[in-house]
């Protein structure tokens, strides 16, 4: 019978091992791939080219990479306090929550590509603009996953603080925040993903160009000038930052949760 079986936790190692294990031998077996087809750099560049160009043009992308991430946790962080000041809100109040909510709907069911040329009008600064369509993207689940969390608290504590008369205020601070806090960090891990999403996506339709432009302008230029491996360079960038974005979300979660809440087990399902 294996470990998971037993139920046994998986050895620490092993969750790491086995995944670069698997990323690595991935990336050998696109190497060898494209040597043993001789396949044109400008339709598929090996990974060694692509590491390469990364190397070679660093300079100009890192300065592109350092305004996605601005615009992306700028956005993250627009939308936690925002979600999660407008939960407590909906909590405190059904009218309040059943009147703003279609309005959060419709935010979430737009298309950003929809509505970004019509931000990029409206707003003078094409960096507020993108960080506005950012936004927009991350909100709604740091949003929908507060309040289902401040809603899930334990009907036998609700009714207790109602014994003790504890303040709408009272409920809120030591009963709901508490039961909500596993619902928004779920919600974070979500928005994380989709602020970048955002951000690439409102670049990719402003076509903006120059200094203070993100890694989207950069693959923009390098579609235009078929330089197909400076594509996968910058876009390796941007996986780069999402795959940390989720491991650091990953790491706040176990330490939050992880001493006390059921979600951060070390036993497998």
């Amino acid at each position: 019978m294996s470990a998971d079986a037993r139920g046994e936790a998986t050895p620490r190692w092993l969750r790491w091992a086995l995944p670069a294990a698997v990323f690595i031998g991935t990336l050998l077996a696109w190497e060898l791939l494209v040597r043993a087809r001789d396949i044109a750099h400008y339709i598929l560049p090996a990974p060694s080219l692509i590491l390469s160009t990364l190397a070679a043009n660093f300079g100009s992308l890192a300065l592109a990479w350092w305004f996605t991430i601005k615009i992306t946790f700028g956005a993250l962080l627009l939308a936690a306090a925002g979600g999660v000041l407008l939960a407590g809100v909906f909590a405190l109040s059904r009218t309040v929550e059943l009147a703003l909510v279609p309005y959060a709907v419709v935010l979430q069911v737009t298309p950003i590509v929809a509505i970004a040329p019509l931000i990029l009008i409206y707003v003078d600064s094409t960096t507020a603009a993108l960080l506005i369509c950012a936004w927009i993207v991350a909100f709604f689940p740091i949003l929908s996953n507060t309040v289902i969390g401040l809603r899930a608290a334990d009907a036998n504590l609700r009714d207790l603080f109602r014994l003790y008369r504890a303040t709408p205020w009272q409920r809120l601070r030591l009963l709901r925040l508490p039961a909500a806090l596993p619902y928004f960090v779920a919600g974070l891990k979500i928005s994380g993903g989709l602020s970048l999403i955002g951000a690439v996506t409102a670049e990719m339709v402003a076509g903006a160009a120059g200094r203070e432009t993100g890694l989207a302008s950069r693959i923009l230029e390098a579609s235009f000038r078929t330089e197909t491996p400076k594509m996968f360079a910058a876009l390796a960038l941007l996986v780069a930052t999402g795959v940390g974005i989720f491991w650091a979300f990953n790491a706040l979660s176990r330490w939050l949760l992880g001493p006390w809440h059921a979600s951060e087990s070390s036993r497998p399902l």
